[in-house]
Protein backbone atom coordinates (compact mmCIF):
# COMPACT_ATOMS: atom_id res chain seq x y z
CA UNK A 1 0.00 0.00 0.00
CA UNK A 2 2.62 2.55 0.77
CA UNK A 3 4.27 1.62 -2.03
CA UNK A 4 1.37 2.62 -4.47
CA UNK A 5 1.06 5.67 -2.56
CA UNK A 6 4.64 6.85 -3.16
CA UNK A 7 4.11 5.97 -7.13
CA UNK A 8 1.03 7.54 -7.28
CA UNK A 9 2.25 10.43 -5.21
CA UNK A 10 5.36 10.77 -7.60
CA UNK A 11 3.11 10.23 -11.00
CA UNK A 12 0.78 13.06 -9.69
CA UNK A 13 3.51 16.20 -8.88
CA UNK A 14 5.03 14.66 -12.52
CA UNK A 15 1.95 15.83 -14.25
CA UNK A 16 1.36 18.79 -11.92
CA UNK A 17 5.02 20.35 -13.10
CA UNK A 18 4.50 19.31 -16.85
CA UNK A 19 0.66 21.45 -16.70
CA UNK A 20 2.28 23.99 -14.96
CA UNK A 21 5.39 24.17 -17.78
CA UNK A 22 2.52 24.14 -20.01
CA UNK A 23 1.08 27.60 -19.20
CA UNK A 24 3.45 29.98 -20.78
CA UNK A 25 2.31 33.42 -21.40
CA UNK A 26 2.48 35.45 -25.30
CA UNK A 27 6.07 35.27 -26.84
CA UNK A 28 8.40 38.52 -26.33
CA UNK A 29 9.03 40.35 -29.22
CA UNK A 30 12.72 40.20 -29.86
CA UNK A 31 15.00 42.81 -28.40
CA UNK A 32 15.92 45.79 -30.19
CA UNK A 33 19.24 45.93 -29.06
CA UNK A 34 18.54 50.16 -28.01
CA UNK A 35 21.30 51.37 -25.85
CA UNK A 36 19.81 53.63 -23.25
CA UNK A 37 20.94 57.16 -23.74
CA UNK A 38 23.35 58.21 -21.14
CA UNK A 39 21.63 60.44 -17.95
CA UNK A 40 24.82 61.90 -16.59
CA UNK A 41 26.72 63.55 -19.77
CA UNK A 42 28.82 66.03 -18.22
CA UNK A 43 30.99 68.65 -19.90
CA UNK A 44 34.30 70.77 -19.03
CA UNK A 45 36.02 74.00 -21.48
CA UNK A 46 39.40 74.46 -21.36
CA UNK A 47 40.65 76.98 -23.98
CA UNK A 48 38.85 75.60 -27.40
CA UNK A 49 39.32 72.13 -26.67
CA UNK A 50 35.88 70.89 -24.57
CA UNK A 51 36.00 67.15 -22.75
CA UNK A 52 32.91 65.25 -23.09
CA UNK A 53 32.31 62.57 -19.59
CA UNK A 54 29.53 59.92 -19.54
CA UNK A 55 28.66 56.53 -18.94
CA UNK A 56 28.19 53.46 -21.32
CA UNK A 57 25.23 52.55 -21.00
CA UNK A 58 24.73 49.39 -19.18
CA UNK A 59 21.12 48.53 -20.32
CA UNK A 60 18.80 48.66 -23.38
CA UNK A 61 15.57 50.39 -23.40
CA UNK A 62 13.67 47.17 -23.18
CA UNK A 63 15.60 46.79 -19.68
CA UNK A 64 17.94 44.16 -21.03
CA UNK A 65 21.52 43.82 -20.50
CA UNK A 66 23.75 45.20 -23.59
CA UNK A 67 25.06 42.87 -25.13
CA UNK A 68 26.56 44.77 -28.46
CA UNK A 69 27.56 48.56 -28.87
CA UNK A 70 27.78 50.99 -32.29
CA UNK A 71 29.36 53.60 -32.47
CA UNK A 72 28.10 57.24 -30.52
CA UNK A 73 27.61 60.14 -31.89
CA UNK A 74 28.77 63.43 -30.73
CA UNK A 75 26.16 66.23 -31.13
CA UNK A 76 26.05 70.01 -31.37
CA UNK A 77 24.32 72.84 -31.44
CA UNK A 78 24.02 76.55 -31.42
CA UNK A 79 20.77 76.70 -29.95
CA UNK A 80 20.07 75.52 -26.43
CA UNK A 81 17.61 73.00 -27.45
CA UNK A 82 18.89 69.86 -28.94
CA UNK A 83 16.27 66.95 -29.83
CA UNK A 84 17.90 64.94 -32.91
CA UNK A 85 21.51 64.98 -33.01
CA UNK A 86 21.42 65.95 -37.11
CA UNK A 87 25.06 65.96 -38.40
CA UNK A 88 26.99 64.82 -35.98
CA UNK A 89 30.46 66.68 -34.89
CA UNK A 90 32.48 63.23 -34.45
CA UNK A 91 31.98 59.58 -34.98
CA UNK A 92 33.71 57.32 -31.99
CA UNK A 93 34.27 53.98 -33.05
CA UNK A 94 32.77 51.27 -30.71
CA UNK A 95 34.33 50.17 -27.36
CA UNK A 96 36.94 47.35 -28.09
CA UNK A 97 35.00 45.32 -25.64
CA UNK A 98 32.00 46.09 -27.12
CA UNK A 99 33.04 43.98 -29.86
CA UNK A 100 33.73 41.30 -28.40
CA UNK A 101 30.93 38.10 -28.29
CA UNK A 102 29.36 38.15 -24.51
CA UNK A 103 30.23 34.97 -23.01
CA UNK A 104 27.65 32.41 -21.53
CA UNK A 105 28.00 33.94 -18.09
CA UNK A 106 27.81 37.60 -19.52
CA UNK A 107 24.50 36.52 -21.16
CA UNK A 108 22.49 35.33 -18.17
CA UNK A 109 23.62 38.40 -16.06
CA UNK A 110 21.15 40.56 -16.09
CA UNK A 111 23.66 44.01 -14.80
CA UNK A 112 26.52 44.76 -15.78
CA UNK A 113 28.99 47.88 -14.58
CA UNK A 114 28.62 50.70 -16.57
CA UNK A 115 32.31 52.06 -18.44
CA UNK A 116 33.15 55.59 -17.86
CA UNK A 117 34.20 57.14 -21.55
CA UNK A 118 35.84 60.56 -21.58
CA UNK A 119 36.10 62.65 -25.53
CA UNK A 120 37.46 65.73 -26.20
CA UNK A 121 36.24 67.98 -29.59
CA UNK A 122 37.47 71.04 -30.74
CA UNK A 123 34.98 74.26 -30.40
CA UNK A 124 35.71 75.98 -33.39
CA UNK A 125 36.33 79.67 -33.60
CA UNK A 126 33.13 80.21 -35.58
CA UNK A 127 31.33 79.51 -31.91
CA UNK A 128 33.06 81.17 -30.29
CA UNK A 129 31.60 84.77 -29.33
CA UNK A 130 32.53 87.86 -27.13
CA UNK A 131 28.87 87.18 -25.71
CA UNK A 132 29.33 86.34 -22.13
CA UNK A 133 25.68 84.59 -22.25
CA UNK A 134 26.20 82.88 -25.34
CA UNK A 135 26.53 79.16 -25.14
CA UNK A 136 27.21 75.92 -27.11
CA UNK A 137 25.08 72.90 -26.59
CA UNK A 138 26.13 68.71 -26.79
CA UNK A 139 24.89 65.64 -25.92
CA UNK A 140 25.68 62.31 -27.68
CA UNK A 141 24.17 59.39 -29.09
CA UNK A 142 24.58 55.62 -28.22
CA UNK A 143 23.77 53.20 -31.35
CA UNK A 144 23.37 49.62 -31.35
CA UNK A 145 25.66 47.69 -33.61
CA UNK A 146 22.88 48.63 -37.03
CA UNK A 147 23.35 52.29 -36.38
CA UNK A 148 20.24 52.59 -34.74
CA UNK A 149 19.62 54.59 -31.67
CA UNK A 150 17.28 55.42 -29.31
CA UNK A 151 17.56 59.03 -28.90
CA UNK A 152 20.00 61.94 -27.46
CA UNK A 153 21.48 61.73 -23.81
CA UNK A 154 20.80 64.75 -21.32
CA UNK A 155 21.97 67.95 -22.87
CA UNK A 156 24.72 69.89 -22.04
CA UNK A 157 25.75 74.02 -21.70
CA UNK A 158 29.41 75.50 -22.54
CA UNK A 159 29.96 79.06 -22.42
CA UNK A 160 31.24 80.46 -25.72
CA UNK A 161 32.74 83.28 -24.91
CA UNK A 162 36.22 83.68 -26.12
CA UNK A 163 39.26 82.80 -23.81
CA UNK A 164 42.38 85.24 -23.72
CA UNK A 165 45.71 83.59 -24.89
CA UNK A 166 47.78 82.63 -22.79
CA UNK A 167 51.40 84.42 -22.23
CA UNK A 168 54.01 82.76 -24.16
CA UNK A 169 57.23 84.38 -22.32
CA UNK A 170 56.47 83.09 -18.73
CA UNK A 171 60.17 83.43 -16.74
CA UNK A 172 61.28 82.20 -13.34
CA UNK A 173 64.07 83.58 -10.74
CA UNK A 174 64.35 82.00 -7.70
CA UNK A 175 64.91 84.84 -4.75
CA UNK A 176 65.86 84.61 -0.99
CA UNK A 177 61.97 84.86 -0.43
CA UNK A 178 61.01 82.64 -3.08
CA UNK A 179 60.09 82.09 -7.03
CA UNK A 180 59.66 85.12 -8.91
CA UNK A 181 57.45 84.70 -11.97
CA UNK A 182 57.65 86.95 -14.56
CA UNK A 183 55.24 87.64 -18.07
CA UNK A 184 54.15 89.95 -20.40
CA UNK A 185 50.20 90.75 -19.92
CA UNK A 186 48.57 90.87 -23.68
CA UNK A 187 46.72 93.79 -21.70
CA UNK A 188 42.89 93.61 -20.87
CA UNK A 189 40.12 93.28 -23.19
CA UNK A 190 37.34 96.52 -23.09
CA UNK A 191 35.15 96.19 -20.35
CA UNK A 192 32.08 93.49 -20.47
CA UNK A 193 29.45 93.89 -18.05
CA UNK A 194 29.81 90.83 -15.89
CA UNK A 195 33.47 89.89 -17.01
CA UNK A 196 36.58 89.39 -15.69
CA UNK A 197 39.61 88.21 -16.36
CA UNK A 198 42.28 86.76 -14.33
CA UNK A 199 45.91 84.74 -14.98
CA UNK A 200 46.40 81.80 -12.76
CA UNK A 201 49.17 80.12 -11.52
CA UNK A 202 49.72 76.34 -11.18
CA UNK A 203 52.62 74.74 -9.71
CA UNK A 204 53.66 71.45 -9.85
CA UNK A 205 55.95 69.70 -7.62
CA UNK A 206 58.03 67.22 -9.12
CA UNK A 207 59.69 65.80 -5.75
CA UNK A 208 55.89 64.45 -4.67
CA UNK A 209 56.10 62.25 -7.78
CA UNK A 210 58.67 60.38 -6.86
CA UNK A 211 57.37 60.35 -3.39
CA UNK A 212 53.87 59.02 -4.55
CA UNK A 213 55.44 56.44 -7.18
CA UNK A 214 57.36 55.52 -4.41
CA UNK A 215 54.14 54.63 -1.87
CA UNK A 216 52.18 53.15 -4.82
CA UNK A 217 51.73 50.29 -3.69
CA UNK A 218 50.16 52.03 -0.50
CA UNK A 219 47.49 53.60 -2.80
CA UNK A 220 49.32 56.93 -3.39
CA UNK A 221 47.90 59.33 -5.66
CA UNK A 222 49.88 61.01 -8.32
CA UNK A 223 50.92 64.55 -7.03
CA UNK A 224 48.25 66.96 -8.91
CA UNK A 225 49.15 70.63 -10.08
CA UNK A 226 48.33 72.97 -7.60
CA UNK A 227 46.85 76.96 -7.70
CA UNK A 228 49.86 79.10 -6.59
CA UNK A 229 48.02 82.05 -7.00
CA UNK A 230 45.90 84.35 -9.15
CA UNK A 231 46.62 88.03 -10.20
CA UNK A 232 43.95 90.46 -12.13
CA UNK A 233 44.73 91.41 -15.80
CA UNK A 234 46.21 94.46 -16.16
CA UNK A 235 47.10 96.66 -18.61
CA UNK A 236 49.31 95.39 -21.55
CA UNK A 237 53.01 95.32 -20.41
CA UNK A 238 55.41 93.40 -17.53
CA UNK A 239 53.27 90.75 -14.80
CA UNK A 240 54.72 89.24 -11.94
CA UNK A 241 53.90 86.89 -9.30
CA UNK A 242 55.85 86.09 -6.14
CA UNK A 243 55.37 82.47 -5.03
CA UNK A 244 56.82 81.05 -1.12
CA UNK A 245 58.38 77.96 -1.69
CA UNK A 246 59.57 75.05 0.33
CA UNK A 247 63.90 74.61 -0.40
CA UNK A 248 65.59 71.81 -1.58
CA UNK A 249 62.56 70.98 -3.83
CA UNK A 250 62.27 71.23 -7.67
CA UNK A 251 58.56 73.09 -9.23
CA UNK A 252 57.35 73.30 -12.77
CA UNK A 253 54.73 76.32 -13.23
CA UNK A 254 52.68 77.61 -15.70
CA UNK A 255 50.10 80.26 -16.28
CA UNK A 256 46.56 80.26 -17.98
CA UNK A 257 44.54 83.13 -18.37
CA UNK A 258 40.75 82.75 -16.82
CA UNK A 259 37.50 84.59 -18.12
CA UNK A 260 35.06 84.72 -15.06
CA UNK A 261 31.24 85.59 -16.05
CA UNK A 262 29.49 86.44 -13.06
CA UNK A 263 25.73 85.56 -13.38
CA UNK A 264 22.76 86.02 -11.41
CA UNK A 265 22.41 82.85 -9.55
CA UNK A 266 26.10 81.57 -10.19
CA UNK A 267 29.74 82.23 -10.98
CA UNK A 268 31.06 79.99 -14.45
CA UNK A 269 34.82 80.39 -14.77
CA UNK A 270 37.08 79.42 -18.37
CA UNK A 271 40.05 78.50 -18.63
CA UNK A 272 42.16 79.57 -21.22
CA UNK A 273 45.03 77.15 -23.15
CA UNK A 274 48.48 76.89 -20.51
CA UNK A 275 51.41 79.02 -21.15
CA UNK A 276 54.63 76.55 -21.69
CA UNK A 277 55.95 75.14 -18.17
CA UNK A 278 59.18 76.53 -16.51
CA UNK A 279 60.87 74.46 -14.26
CA UNK A 280 62.52 75.78 -10.91
CA UNK A 281 65.14 73.89 -8.93
CA UNK A 282 64.70 75.55 -5.49
CA UNK A 283 68.34 74.94 -3.77
CA UNK A 284 68.77 77.55 -0.91
CA UNK A 285 71.86 80.25 -1.64
CA UNK A 286 70.42 82.78 0.29
CA UNK A 287 71.39 83.73 3.19
CA UNK A 288 68.95 86.12 6.18
CA UNK A 289 69.56 89.87 5.91
CA UNK A 290 72.32 91.22 7.69
CA UNK A 291 71.82 91.83 11.29
CA UNK A 292 71.10 95.78 12.16
CA UNK A 293 71.29 98.10 15.00
CA UNK A 294 74.14 96.25 16.97
CA UNK A 295 74.81 97.83 20.42
CA UNK A 296 77.84 97.43 23.37
CA UNK A 297 77.41 97.90 26.87
CA UNK A 298 79.91 97.89 29.70
CA UNK A 299 78.99 96.50 32.72
CA UNK A 300 81.70 95.50 35.72
CA UNK A 301 81.23 98.53 38.69
CA UNK A 302 81.75 95.56 41.65
CA UNK A 303 81.49 92.88 40.21
CA UNK A 304 83.34 90.51 36.82
CA UNK A 305 83.51 92.81 34.22
CA UNK A 306 81.65 92.15 30.95
CA UNK A 307 79.81 93.44 27.58
CA UNK A 308 76.29 92.76 26.38
CA UNK A 309 75.36 93.12 23.38
CA UNK A 310 71.84 93.90 21.46
CA UNK A 311 70.58 94.22 18.20
CA UNK A 312 67.28 94.00 16.14
CA UNK A 313 66.00 90.54 15.26
CA UNK A 314 66.13 89.41 12.26
CA UNK A 315 62.63 88.32 10.53
CA UNK A 316 63.45 85.41 8.60
CA UNK A 317 61.61 82.09 8.27
CA UNK A 318 64.41 79.89 8.54
CA UNK A 319 66.26 81.67 10.82
CA UNK A 320 68.80 79.31 12.48
CA UNK A 321 70.63 81.75 14.58
CA UNK A 322 73.70 83.88 15.10
CA UNK A 323 77.14 83.93 15.49
CA UNK A 324 79.06 86.83 17.00
CA UNK A 325 82.69 88.39 15.82
CA UNK A 326 84.98 90.12 17.77
CA UNK A 327 88.42 91.56 17.42
CA UNK A 328 91.06 93.69 19.42
CA UNK A 329 93.39 96.97 18.56
CA UNK A 330 92.96 96.25 14.98
CA UNK A 331 93.57 93.12 14.85
CA UNK A 332 91.61 89.92 12.94
CA UNK A 333 87.75 89.34 13.80
CA UNK A 334 86.98 86.13 15.93
CA UNK A 335 84.11 84.15 15.71
CA UNK A 336 83.65 83.73 20.04
CA UNK A 337 80.31 81.78 20.55
CA UNK A 338 80.33 77.98 20.22
CA UNK A 339 77.32 76.92 18.95
CA UNK A 340 74.24 79.20 17.13
CA UNK A 341 73.15 82.25 19.43
CA UNK A 342 69.43 81.61 19.50
CA UNK A 343 68.22 85.71 20.49
CA UNK A 344 69.32 88.71 19.77
CA UNK A 345 71.98 89.41 22.61
CA UNK A 346 74.80 87.71 24.01
CA UNK A 347 77.03 88.73 26.68
CA UNK A 348 80.72 88.52 26.32
CA UNK A 349 82.68 88.12 29.89
CA UNK A 350 86.23 87.01 28.40
CA UNK A 351 87.03 90.85 28.35
CA UNK A 352 89.89 92.22 30.36
CA UNK A 353 90.46 96.07 31.94
CA UNK A 354 92.29 98.57 29.87
CA UNK A 355 91.07 96.64 26.05
CA UNK A 356 89.20 97.74 23.47
CA UNK A 357 86.88 95.09 22.04
CA UNK A 358 85.01 95.58 18.32
CA UNK A 359 81.98 93.29 17.69
CA UNK A 360 79.85 92.65 14.47
CA UNK A 361 77.02 90.23 14.23
CA UNK A 362 76.38 87.73 11.24
CA UNK A 363 72.80 86.16 10.65
CA UNK A 364 72.67 82.40 9.61
CA UNK A 365 69.79 80.38 8.26
CA UNK A 366 68.75 76.45 8.72
CA UNK A 367 70.39 75.78 5.42
CA UNK A 368 73.86 76.80 7.12
CA UNK A 369 73.77 79.90 4.55
CA UNK A 370 75.28 83.01 6.69
CA UNK A 371 75.01 86.67 6.08
CA UNK A 372 77.79 89.05 5.61
CA UNK A 373 78.34 91.13 8.84
CA UNK A 374 77.07 93.69 10.89
CA UNK A 375 77.99 97.11 11.31
CA UNK A 376 80.87 97.42 13.72
CA UNK A 377 79.98 98.22 17.37
CA UNK A 378 83.08 98.98 20.07
CA UNK A 379 83.37 99.35 24.18
CA UNK A 380 86.22 99.83 26.05
CA UNK A 381 86.89 97.98 29.44
CA UNK A 382 87.97 100.46 32.08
Amino acid sequence: MNALLTKYTAVSSLCLLLAGCAQTGAPLPPSLELAKPPSDLRASRKGNRVTLTWSEPALTTDRQTVRYLGPTLICRSAEPEMTICGNPVEIIPPPAAALKAPQKSEQKSQFKESTLQTYAVTLPASLQSENPDAEVTYAVEVLNRNARGAGISNRVHVPAITTLPPPDDLAATLTGDGVLLTWTSGGERPAEPGVQHRYRIYRHTEDADSESSAKNDQGAHKNKDAIAGEVPVGAAGPARFLDAIEWEKTYQYRVTAVTIINRPSSEVQIEGDDSPAVRVVAHDIFPPPVPAGLQAVYSGEGQKPFIDLIWAPVTSADLGGYNVYRSEAGGAAVKVNSELVKSPSYRDSAVSPGKTYTYSISAVDARGNESARSEEASETVP
